[in-house]
């Protein structure tokens, strides 16, 4: 489970978390959270325990506690309508079949959050989306996957201060020479 597609984005919190120095991970609003600083900003890592088609909960009860509006709020998750490798942040829109993202804007109450969206690939066929999501990465992921999870760690202040365009930049300059 912990090698899927699908859990991409926990494991982009996890590199997060080691890099930056972070708190154990413990029990929590539904989930599992980190504290720790990121470029002199408070942060609160979140990996919600309830199925993902509840995460919503879990992210509204850590969002309600600590009176955090929307946009205070960084969901990262795999994208399938990304290539491997790829991210692209933006802020609100639509769950695109996205259960987790469903999830969250039922329990917010808007899709106003910031979404960092790390690109995973499609397989080619609605049929086949399942399992692809669901796989683990192969060896052959490892290159662009290891790149990927690095420069988003590397250049998490950019986006813990809100400069979304030059965080999306650097990353993709620390990952296009990979794959």
């Amino acid at each position: 489970m912990a090698g899927q597609r699908h859990n991409i984005g926990f494991m982009a919190l996890d590199v997060i978390a080691t890099r930056h120095g972070f708190s154990p991970w413990r029990r929590r609003f539904k989930g599992l959270t980190a504290e720790g600083t990121v470029g002199g900003e408070k942060i609160l890592g979140l990996k919600p325990l309830t199925y993902m088609n509840s995460s919503g909960e879990s992210v509204q009860e850590a969002a309600a506690f600590f009176k955090l509006p929307p946009d205070a709020i960084v969901a990262f998750h795999d994208e399938l309508d990304l290539a491997p490798g790829k991210m692209r942040v933006k802020k609100g829109g639509g769950a695109a079949g996205h259960n987790g993202l469903r999830s969250m804007d039922r329990m917010l109450g808007t899709p106003n959050y910031w979404r960092v969206r790390l690109g995973i690939g499609h397989p080619g066929t609605k049929e086949r989306v399942l399992g692809h999501v669901l796989g683990n990465f192969t060896a052959d992921d490892k290159p662009w996957l290891i790149a990927l999870l690095d420069a988003v760690a590397d250049e998490a202040a950019l986006l813990a201060a809100g400069r979304m365009e030059d965080f999306m930049s650097k990353v993709a300059l620390h990952t296009q020479d990979v794959r």
